[in-house]
């Protein structure tokens, strides 16, 4: 097949802007075209293209390793086929601004896109479920390290008599980030959630949450499959199995994903430094600059815990994901892991003098 170029791109609906096309401009000269990929599916991407809406081979891009592998989001360039009926190809994928990645649930310690060139990322939390902060944290920690904008949705407000409670404590949990509650079912709030959300959006969060009722409600289709939720624990099924990438009515891109039941941070360390900022702050006031806040004499963000300034749970949280992170830095990292290694062989040394000590003083 071969490709056409209008002058008022139909991918603009996708997120094409000037200047992607300047930069695609050598590319378009070879003969070669811009694409979005919609989805990725055993090999093959879903893609949207100044030809519309085409099936494509992934081609040289196909790779085994999950963060360089296409995924929905990214921009691609494609070349015809062979024949006038094949399929195009992807020749390759266009740099991305920002990915969501996460740690695979392997225990490869592997990294894993969850989506590409994100603007904005929409953390749905169901009201209509235990408020797990924790999970907040970890998901805006997520988003902030992937270059996106977080924003925090309260699906299922209708569940409550009134949400003011609980946004004050999410607002709490995630500082300088908005918080909306709003009810897809109702239509409540919906508008307000849509008034905070720019670019291209992906909506994150467990299964149950609410994300495809929320999307549909923001795509004014039912475009989005949506199931029941158990009522013994509030958890639903995957009705979502893929991600899929569609243009909202007001302008940008909506990513829906599938439930997370697993989030695992992949080298996250400026994500959580965003998330967890009032930390970051008082740890400058702390008498030693390597202090792990544990303990030791002079730290600020212990007294500031004794004073009721920082509330507990928030340090708690941030000493979970501190190390969970360095874990994985540790393990995805050669010289981390030597470094890692070294420490504990220095540990083990110390422990077998101190009981040869010991055992020399009965």
């Amino acid at each position: 097949m071969s490709f056409t170029s209008t002058g008022s791109s139909p991918l603009a609906a996708y997120g094409w802007d000037e200047t992607l096309e300047n930069d695609f401009a050598s590319r378009r000269a070879a003969g070669l075209a811009p694409a979005r990929v919609i989805a990725v599916d055993r090999g093959l991407c879903d893609v949207a293209t100044e030809n519309g809406l085409l099936r494509a081979e992934t081609g040289p891009v196909a790779t085994p390793d999950p963060i360089a592998a296409p995924c929905t989001g990214d921009w691609a360039v494609l070349r015809p086929g062979d024949h006038p009926d094949d399929r195009p190809v992807m020749a390759e994928l266009l740099p991305r601004r920002t990915a969501i990645v996460r740690s695979t649930v392997s225990r490869e310690s592997r990294g894993q896109v969850l989506a590409a060139n994100v603007d904005t990322v929409a953390i749905a939390v169901s009201l209509a479920d235990h408020l797990d902060l924790g999970r907040v944290e970890r998901l805006l920690a997520l988003a902030w390290e992937s270059g996106a904008r977080p924003v925090v949705v309260l699906t299922k407000a209708d569940s409550l008599p009134g949400t003011a409670e609980a946004e004050a404590a999410v607002a709490a949990a995630a500082p300088g980030v908005d918080v909306v509650a709003c009810s897809a079912t109702t239509g409540d709030g919906v508008d307000a959630v849509a008034a905070v959300l720019h670019g291209t959006v992906v909506l994150v969060g467990p299964s149950g949450a609410g994300k495809s009722t929320l999307g549909n409600a923001l795509l004014g289709a039912e475009a989005l499959a949506t199931g029941a939720v158990r009522e013994r624990d509030g958890k639903g099924r995957h009705t979502t199995v893929r991600r899929d990438l569609l243009p909202l009515p007001g302008g940008g891109v909506l990513i829906d994903t599938p439930g997370l039941r697993r989030v695992g941070l992949w080298d996250a360390a400026e994500g959580l430094q965003q998330t967890f900022a009032e930390i970051e702050e008082l740890a400058a006031a702390c008498r030693f600059g390597d202090c792990a806040h544990e303990g030791e004499p002079g730290c600020a963000v212990l007294a500031a815990v004794e004073d009721g300034g920082l509330p507990a749970r928030r340090l708690v949280s941030y000493r979970k994901l501190m190390r969970e992170n360095a874990w994985i830095a540790a393990r995805s990292d050669a010289r981390l892991r030597a470094e890692q290694r070294n420490r504990w062989k220095a540990v083990s040394k110390a422990q077998r003098q101190m009981y040869r000590e010991r055992g020399r003083d009965r």
